[in-house]
């Protein structure tokens, strides 16, 4: 695709190359993605591309035959296009999200619209702006009904009974066909259309998975995570609807993808990895049918529950084609001739191609980021070690290109969340910068961090300060002893969970940092029982306690009550409308960090939240960071630019 309008041209920037320099320019890496995702209609005719802004992510359909944008959607300030789904060739189902912050997960208004491809008739079929205290999120998009779509629908409620309507993307008329047996509740349908699944949970946090053999038949509780001490989750039907497939939690070890004989109840273990979860199902081209999924641990691969059915074939020719590209079809048209086929790598940002699985032909459409190229961008490499208390430990080393990837500074990167959430292979744009400034960037997923099965996740409760923290010492400790960190060298930089991890880095390990930087992070626990958006709902305070503690008893676990520990400079960035980790967290550190005598520099915007989004703000935090990184660890500072005042 040559071009995508006025809307998509803005996102371009060209002559980027890459190599480390004297100053590093932060202008490519707060430039946003050309689009985020991108979708082929049934028909083939056109695509539909989500494209991100300052505050905002829009929706443009474009005509493949000459390149046109026939259609757009967008919605104010803080409102994104969660998701999209093709109802028909010239309709479309949208769902949205409202995100005061980069770093923020979308949290789903419950609006759904429907739009044409040509953008007109565009509606809001359920939502508050329908004055409906109701939120509905699809299930199901009917791939044999160009009119309907099963939707579950509750009212607004911190933790509502919900309901599955047949919703018409036309004019809005719902009709009820199912009710759910718990709170909480998300659905499964068959391939007919019938809901079966019904995995949910109370305040208690507590997921239980109901089943029914069809329409108007009773739920049985089939999986009680208390009983069984594991989740189950439904991924979809065989074609025939007897067999279910589900993804499952095991004792230990990786999550397995399950087949469960609906009618006799007997279970087959079907795909299982040593190391690493399922991290995407794969389905037959236009169907809900599961018949394989992807594992990223290290580079992406793909397995399948049949290695001689047609997915698996046309997977392997696409991977042997794409070399050393990962793929990943997105999308195809009904009649599985078109695939949308998403390539990416840790060097390349992605691009899209349509390959026509009959004439065994790829055309390229579109690339995230064409100001990047991907022979002069660093490597990253997935790395093994060992806690010290035996447990085995992975993550992610980015080296600067051309770099022998011996002494160099370090900065140590711990993910945010931090449960559930992990690292994984591919281009990240942060790693990039600061491996273009001549660093090193170490990524661990510590104990507590997803895709490594329930006991690795478990093994983080309550261990905010503890054996979380001391994992990232004991892969810091170890880069020095594999002569990758200069052990005079090494910065800890994290944001959210990350920043927490960051200062609690220097607090408990004085002579292995020599600054760290927190960004929108928390660093007073016992606040975290009273202020910001998990405390809202019982769930959310039920969570903070059984996962990170009792607010009495994790006082000593924060950083800003134990700032005289660190003996290091600080950079603390926040913004003032964060709900996630409120603005008071870095405003006590700050305090903590002066009282104690230790040199803080600080960056707030009263009007950003959980990261950064303007541009400016963004323009001048990563010049910021790369100066401080640069004072105390003797990387490139970055290129001057112009900075406006904090708060």
């Amino acid at each position: 695709m040559r071009e995508l309008g006025v809307l998509l041209a803005a996102a371009l920037l060209a002559g980027f190359s890459g190599p480390v320099a004297a100053q590093v320019d932060v202008e490519p890496y707060i430039k946003k993605d050309a689009f985020q995702g991108i979708k082929i209609s049934p028909g083939g005719e056109y695509f539909a591309a989500t494209i991100p802004g300052e505050g905002k992510t829009v929706l443009a359909i474009i005509r493949r035959a000459d390149n046109q944008v026939t259609g757009r959607f967008a919605l104010g300030k803080n409102s994104h296009v969660a998701d999209f789904w093709w109802v028909n060739p010239e309709r479309l189902l949208i769902s949205t999200a409202q995100k005061f912050g980069e770093l923020d997960a979308p949290g789903l208004t419950g609006e759904l619209y429907a739009m044409n491809a040509d953008g007109s008739r565009t509606e809001l079929l359920i939502g508050a702006g329908n004055n409906e205290r109701l939120a509905a999120f699809l299930i199901d998009d009917l791939p044999n009904d160009d009119k309907n779509v099963l939707v579950a629908v509750s009212p607004f409620d911190a933790e509502p009974m919900t309901r599955v309507e047949l919703l018409d993307v036309y004019n809005g008329r719902r009709k009820q066909v199912a009710r759910a047996p718990i709170r909480r509740a998300n659905f499964t349908s068959d391939n007919d259309g019938i809901v079966r699944f019904a995995l949910g949970a109370g305040s208690d946090n507590i997921n239980k998975l109901y089943y029914r053999d069809g329409e108007g038949k009773e739920w049985k509780l089939i999986n009680d995570e208390a009983v069984s001490d594991r989740i189950e989750i439904p991924v979809g039907f065989s074609a025939d609807n007897q067999i279910a497939y589900l993804q499952v939690e095991q004792t230990q070890g990786p999550d397995a993808i399950i087949a469960m004989d609906v009618a006799a109840g007997t279970r087959k273990e079907v795909l299982r990895d040593d190391d690493t979860d399922p991290s995407r199902i794969i389905y037959r081209a236009g169907t809900s049918i599961p018949v394989g999924a992807m594992f990223i641990d290290g580079k992406p691969r793909t397995e399948f529950f049949d290695s001689t059915a047609p997915e698996a074939r046309l997977y392997k020719s696409l991977e042997a084609a794409f070399a050393p590209e990962s793929p990943y079809i997105t999308s195809t048209s009904k009649d599985g001739r078109l695939a949308l086929v998403q390539t990416y790598s840790d060097r390349n940002p992605g691009d899209f191609y349509v390959f026509d699985t009959v004439a065994k032909k790829a055309d390229h459409v579109i690339s995230r980021r064409t100001w990047f190229d991907p022979g002069k961008m660093a490597e990253m490499r997935p790395v093994a070690l060992t806690a010290r208390d035996g447990l085995p430990l992975k993550g992610y080393l980015t080296v600067p290109h051309g770099s022998t990837g011996k002494n160099l500074p370090l900065v140590v990167l711990p993910h945010g969340g931090p449960f559930g959430v992990s690292d994984e292979w591919g281009f990240d744009g942060d790693n990039q910068m600061l491996a273009s400034a001549g660093y090193a960037v170490l990524q661990l997923n510590f104990r507590g961090s997803g895709k490594h099965g329930r006991a690795f996740e478990e093994a983080g409760r309550k261990q905010w300060g503890g054996t979380m923290q001391d994992d990232l010492t004991d892969a810091t400790r170890w880069a020095i002893q594999q002569g990758i960190a200069d052990p005079n060298r090494i910065c800890i930089y994290g944001a959210s969970y990350g920043g927490y991890a960051s200062l609690m880095g220097v607090a408990k390990e004085p002579g292995l940092y020599k600054c760290a930087v927190g960004y929108v992070g928390v660093y007073d626990l016992p606040m975290m029982h009273t202020r910001g958006d998990i405390q809202e709902r019982r769930s959310g305070e039920n969570f903070v306690r059984d996962w990170i503690g009792e607010k009495d008893k994790i006082a000593a676990a924060s950083p800003n009550r134990i700032a005289g520990q660190i003996k290091v400079p600080v950079f603390l960035a926040a913004g003032g409308e964060d709900q996630r980790a409120p603005i008071e967290h870095s405003e006590m550190m700050e305090r903590a960090l002066i009282g104690a005598g230790v040199p803080v520099e600080t960056l707030y915007y009263d009007t950003e939240g959980h990261g950064f989004y303007t541009d400016e703000h963004r323009r001048e935090y990563y010049t910021r960071l790369l100066n401080f990184l640069a004072r105390n660890i003797g990387g490139a500072p970055a290129k001057p630019a112009a900075v406006t005042s904090s708060k």
